[in-house]
């Protein structure tokens, strides 16, 4: 966890019941913590069922998420979980697109062009801070 949050008071929503796919994804399998938060992405609204597009004819994925705050500094670190929770669990065909959604962070074109850089993902998973802080966001049980 990280001290001096970013955002001290977000907003908690409800779950929603996830309506079941065809075409395989896996955000909806198992939720994912926030690196800041004992909240999953989903109970803050970062990520929606909506925000997942899936083409299987095309293998394509493309991931829209919105950082509770327009300064979130932990916004690539959502995206990187975003991204290693679909390296884990889709097949390799599969391309993924993981986005901060337009006009909803304050640096969207750097962290947009961080999170779709197969070098600098490389480069992110190579550190172990890195690595364990994204494992720890996709526990399975963090409750």
């Amino acid at each position: 966890m990280v001290s001096g949050l970013i955002n001290a008071n977000p907003i908690i929503y409800e779950k929603k019941e996830r309506r079941t796919r065809t075409a395989p994804t896996a955000i909806q399998d198992e939720d994912i913590k926030d690196p800041e938060h004992p909240y999953s992405l989903e109970e803050l609204k970062v990520i929606t069922e909506e925000a997942v597009e899936v083409d299987d004819q095309r293998n394509y994925v493309r991931i829209t998420f919105t950082p509770t705050v327009e300064h979130c500094s932990m916004a690539t670190i959502i995206g990187l979980c975003l991204r290693v929770k679909l390296m884990r669990s889709l097949p390799s065909r599969y391309k993924v697109d993981i986005r901060v959604a337009p006009g909803s962070h304050a640096t969207e074109a750097a962290v947009n062009k961080q999170l779709n850089d197969k070098e600098r993902v490389a480069a992110a998973l190579e550190n172990p801070n890195l690595l364990d802080m994204v494992d720890e966001c996709l526990a399975p049980s963090y409750y």
